[in-house]
């Protein structure tokens, strides 16, 4: 009995062990994820600058993830491409933006492409709310303000 036990035993590990490895091995391969959408060339193509509106380009192309926070700003197609590793973070490898300007009569004014290398880092407003009285708790500040009264108060005068 304990001849076949042994026997098993090896036989278990010796598939046991290549397959966790395996396993282990297909985790650490690369897992691309796509997010976003960027029109092609031959789509922009189709965009003609000063005859296209608004309009004629959401037909075209369809209506950006992204648009200008102001009045009649540009829309911004983006598309960002990341890896994964294993268990590390993501890491973005690509990025397309395609801007499309629009004058004051909302025509097409300009189409820009650009890519990961063009990319800057914008200082973002940071205004902070205020929070408030300082000092204590809710409940500290109304039992705090317990006998403070004015005696005016009182009597009505």
């Amino acid at each position: 009995m304990r001849g076949t036990m042994t026997k098993l035993t090896h036989l278990t590990r010796g598939r046991v062990f290549p397959i966790l490895a395996l396993v282990l091995i297909m985790g650490c391969a690369p897992q691309p994820s796509f997010h976003g959408f960027v029109p092609s060339e031959a789509a922009l193509a189709e965009v003609e600058v000063g005859r296209d509106t608004r309009d004629t380009v959401a037909e075209k192309l369809g209506r950006p993830g992204a648009a200008g926070l102001m009045e009649g700003a540009g829309w911004y197609y983006v598309q960002s491409d990341w890896v994964r590793r294993g268990w590390s973070a993501p890491v973005e490898i690509d990025r397309q933006v395609v801007a499309i300007s629009f004058d004051s009569a909302d025509r097409v004014s300009n189409i820009e492409r650009f890519g990961i290398d063009d990319g800057q880092v914008v200082a973002l407003s940071r205004r902070v709310t205020d929070t408030g009285p300082t000092g204590g708790s809710l409940l500290r500040r109304l039992f705090g303000n317990l006998g403070r009264f004015a005696p005016g108060l009182i009597d009505g005068g």
